[in-house]
């Protein structure tokens, strides 16, 4: 079976898929010990890869390397990808596409905004005529083979955000996402104009978008919710944490409990999960 069939059953299935935000292999490693589900998010690759916010700095090569390490290591968890305005140019949003298909994504998100872009929860916001993102969608896909496609629109007037999702829901794309989307009602709305097609919510902490629960979310209707910076947010506040008692304490380095804290130890059993998750797996998983 494909990942993109794997990622569109579960997404077919009763209540709201979680997919869970990572930006490099040691985010993804503690993710996979909770969730089946990752999104390798822009914000948090952009972040982590360059230190750079995201605005547009991702390079097409560096993200798929990304997720063909992420793939090498999880060969059963579903992986949707941000591929941002797929680069621009409509020939390379469909290189990409091929390329991430090849090296075992679940799905991707293309977003229909102008260049310079920003993150869905930032102000400032720029979306392409319609008929010019329309054209980019559908080159990619006539492109995929069964990767799951997401259309995701930036829109921020009320009237266009409502005229975007229902047109997307008429396309042959697998899940529609409005980011950005500021309350419960509108999320009502939303889901009333895309029908039957699937619909993805994305949650940031400190984003525009209401905290809600999964359950809510599918009470609500969300099929899959994507949660970008839960790990990304965390390491930076205990790193911050971390290196702020470091230097409190002249150096020294805290006791680690070799139950439950976290020292070399915990950390090597960690990543030889890794290894051991790929020898585990049998031939012919995601094809």
């Amino acid at each position: 079976m494909t990942y993109g069939k794997r990622l569109r059953e579960q997404i077919a299935g009763p209540g709201t898929t979680p997919l869970i935000g990572v930006y490099d292999m040691y985010s993804a490693s503690i993710a996979a010990e909770h969730y089946d589900g990752m999104f390798v998010s822009g914000f948090g690759f952009a972040a982590s890869h360059y230190g750079l916010p995201d605005i547009g700095f991702i390079a097409w090569p560096d993200m798929m390397a990304f997720v063909q390490r992420l793939r090498g290591a999880f060969p059963r968890h579903h992986l949707l990808v941000d591929i941002d305005d797929g680069y621009v140019d409509p020939e390379v949003a469909c290189h990409v596409v091929e390329g991430l298909e090849r090296s075992g994504a679940s799905g991707v998100i293309l977003e229909d905004q102008k260049r310079p872009r920003r993150c869905g929860h930032a102000d400032g916001k720029q979306v392409l005529p319609l008929h010019e993102y329309l054209a980019k969608l559908e080159m990619v896909l006539a492109t995929r083979r069964d990767l799951v496609v997401v259309a995701r629109t930036d829109a921020t007037d009320e009237h266009d955000i409502l005229h975007r999702a229902r047109t997307l829901a008429a396309t042959d794309a697998d899940v529609v996402l409005v980011d950005g989307v500021r309350s419960v009602e509108w999320i009502r709305r939303i889901r009333d104009v895309v029908g039957d097609k699937p619909l993805l919510f994305n949650q940031i902490a400190g984003g525009k978008s209401p905290r809600l629960s999964l359950t809510e979310l599918a009470e609500l209707g969300v099929d899959v919710a994507i949660y970008s910076t839960p790990c990304l947010f965390a390491a930076h506040e205990a790193m911050h944490s971390a290196l702020a008692g470091l230097r409190a304490a002249d150096g020294r380095l805290p006791e680690v409990d070799t139950a439950t804290g976290v020292g070399v130890r915990a950390a090597t059993e960690l990543l030889e999960r890794n290894i051991a998750r790929l020898r585990d797996e049998p031939q012919g998983v995601g094809v």
